[in-house]
C-alpha cells in the first residue's frame, strides 16, 4: 500500500487550536498532521490540520460537530 495522500480539512486560527483539534480526532482513531508556515510552533497562525483523504469526510463532519458543540 502507498502513502496517504493528505488532504487541508480545517486551518485553526493558532497551535493552541489545532493541538486540541488534533487530540480530539485521533480520540476517533484518525491520522492527523499539522503544517505552519511559520518557524515557532507556539506564535504560529493559521494551522492547517491535514489528514489522508480517505478520511476527509468523516474528518471534516467530526470538525462540524466539535465546532457547533462549543458555539453552544
Amino acid at each position: 500500500m502507498g502513502l496517504p495522500v493528505w488532504k487541508v480539512i480545517y486551518v485553526a486560527s493558532n497551535w493552541k487550536e489545532a493541538e486540541e483539534m488534533k487530540d480530539r480526532l485521533a480520540k476517533e482513531g484518525l491520522m492527523v498532521m499539522l503544517r505552519t508556515g511559520s518557524r515557532d510552533k507556539q506564535s504560529a497562525r493559521n494551522v492547517e490540520l491535514l489528514v489522508p483523504r480517505l478520511e476527509a469526510r468523516e474528518a471534516h463532519s467530526l470538525i462540524m460537530q466539535y465546532i457547533g458543540t462549543a458555539r453552544v
